[in-house]
């Protein structure tokens, strides 16, 4: 799996512990992988994923009551799609990716190889 430094790894991980998910749940590693890799969304994670609970907050992309810029709200809109399917009028690929920057377009494209159990570059070869 590759992460972009150590911060995102060890984000992941003690995500993956704090809610205790089961180690084939990966619905819920691309959800912790998006949000992991992107500071900022570490920072919120509480305000977007309940761990007492087990579950999304998708409330948060429009009540107003975390800051989120553009990107990260298209990170946080792939991370609940890849999770349970969520999707609103925003969660089109053309939305979802058209503000991403590098680092974070690598995060979503690592949360979509996790999710689905698949590594494109090593299936290219």
């Amino acid at each position: 799996m590759y992460f972009l430094n150590q911060d995102h790894a060890f984000n992941f991980h003690n995500m993956i512990l704090k809610d205790q998910s089961h180690i084939s749940d990966r619905e819920r590693f691309a959800l912790f992988y998006i949000i992991g890799g992107n500071e900022d969304l570490f920072q919120k994670r509480s305000h977007l994923y309940d761990f007492k609970n087990h579950e999304i907050n998708p409330d948060v992309l429009t009540n107003g009551e975390v800051d989120l810029c553009s990107s990260s709200k298209a990170l946080v809109r792939l991370a609940y799609n890849l999770y349970n399917g969520f999707e609103d009028n925003l969660t089109t690929p053309y939305d979802l990716f058209r503000s991403l920057d590098t680092a974070n377009f690598l995060v979503a494209k690592g949360a979509i190889e996790l999710r689905f159990g698949m590594d494109i570059e090593k299936q290219m070869d």
